[in-house]
């Protein structure tokens, strides 16, 4: 009785949702055999993040080629999306290694045997400034930046205790009020400091111009990029004047990657390149008030869930899910993005044809660093099949995996 009911429940769910229907469990056993055959967007329990394979690795491409033919260096951010699968595809295409806004991350991408890991962050505090040593003993690649004599001091102290030696830059101002010793006199003081140390080396300089990445118009935000990052710059010069050798001077972004070798930098930490968002789509490129330099390979998976009002449906991607109005539905440019709830958003049209209950569509989110803290797993997609599934690092940190 119980098998053909199974059937008879198997039938009318084939029927009804116009092909094989894969359960809920059957996916998940399929995912952990990593047997994607078969599972498409329709099996996926949503809100779910999805990468397009073809536009993501055109991205890779686009960034490896111009890197090649410029001379300039990547060092990819990982805080972007917080996968080792995604860091280990940069690195193949050139990548120097990775660079990790915290100490989680760090752990996260050393732990998977990802070299040349930058932490873009200065460690404060016993337990970062131990974790930062540790992983300077387990990876003698690893670096991290610091701003304060202080910080310097207390590093060198810990390595010396861990019996190994940290490669630390120096973070110098660049626009952003959150972090950076003064450029100049100030910022070479702080490089001898770490020079003089026993148990530190010193690696060069980092800068990063937060503000200038997304500033709209390119030749606006070229002068913008320009001015913060060249006191960083200079003070790179400073240093080897003073007899430091300054293999690096670091920094830039997505907006600003066609913009920072003339700025003076030796490589770029750009992250957002492989998905891009909304924000970075509507800076503008060189050429075009449209930023195309590199597609939208993200999305955001969701389903609707109620449409009893006419021009409006309701879907499962909400305020938790860092729902924005400024998110854009992919192939529905009509479609007006609203807040409504812990669980809820409404997309609202005025023309166009109706949505229908239990239909999927697909986000372009306005933050990748935010959105992608929601997750834990990417769905990699050729068209609507599932090809992949690669693991994000959730909030308890590199332990968890």
């Amino acid at each position: 009785m119980n098998s053909r009911r199974a059937f008879l429940f198997s039938s009318l769910s084939a029927a009804a949702f116009g092909g094989r229907v894969l359960r809920y469990t059957e996916v998940e056993a399929k995912i952990a055999k990593r047997d994607f055959k078969g599972i498409t967007k329709e099996d996926l329990g949503t809100p779910a993040l999805c990468v397009d394979r073809a536009l993501f690795e055109q991205n890779l491409r686009t960034m490896a080629d111009y890197t090649k033919s410029t001379g300039i260096a990547i060092r990819a951010h990982c805080k972007i999306h917080k996968s080792v699968d995604i860091t280990k595809r940069q690195v193949a295409m050139g990548s120097l290694g990775a660079c990790c806004a915290t100490i989680a991350e760090s752990e996260l991408m050393v732990g998977a045997g990802v070299k040349n890991v930058l932490h873009t962050c200065q460690p404060a505090g016993r337990n970062k400034i131990m974790r930062a040593v540790e992983l300077a003993a387990r990876d003698s690649t690893f670096m991290c930046v610091a701003d304060d004599p202080l910080t310097v001091d207390l590093l060198d102290e810990a390595a010396a205790s861990r019996k190994t030696k940290l490669t630390v830059l120096v973070d110098v101002f660049a626009g952003l009020t959150r972090h950076g010793i003064q450029p100049g006199e100030k910022g070479v003081a702080l490089a001898k400091r770490i020079d003089s140390k026993d148990n530190l080396r010193f690696g060069g300089v980092m800068g990063y111009s937060g503000t200038a990445a997304k500033t709209k118009g390119f030749e606006t935000r070229k002068a913008k990029s320009k001015n913060d990052v060249t006191p960083m710059v200079e003070t790179a010069a400073l240093c080897r004047k003073a007899g430091l050798p300054t293999p690096l001077v670091t920094g830039g972004s997505t907006g600003t990657y066609n913009i920072d070798k003339e700025v003076g930098l030796t490589e770029l930490q750009a992250g957002s390149y492989i998905f891009m968002d909304t924000q970075y789509m509507a800076v503008g490129g060189k050429s075009s008030e449209v930023y195309s330099d590199f597609a939208p390979s993200l999305s955001v998976l969701t389903t609707v869930i109620s449409q009893n009002h006419p021009g409006q449906v309701t879907i499962d991607l909400g305020n938790k899910a860092l729902l924005k109005p400024t998110d854009r539905v992919k192939g529905r440019p009509d479609l007006e993005v609203q807040n409504q709830g812990a669980e809820y958003g409404i997309l609202k049209w005025k023309q166009g044809d109706d949505l229908k209950l239990g239909q999927k569509l697909e986000l372009y989110t306005t933050n990748l660093d935010n959105t992608t803290t929601c997750y834990d797993r990417y769905y990699v997609c050729d068209g609507d099949n599932v090809v992949d599934v690669w693991a994000i690092m959730g909030r308890s940190g590199a332990v968890q995996r």
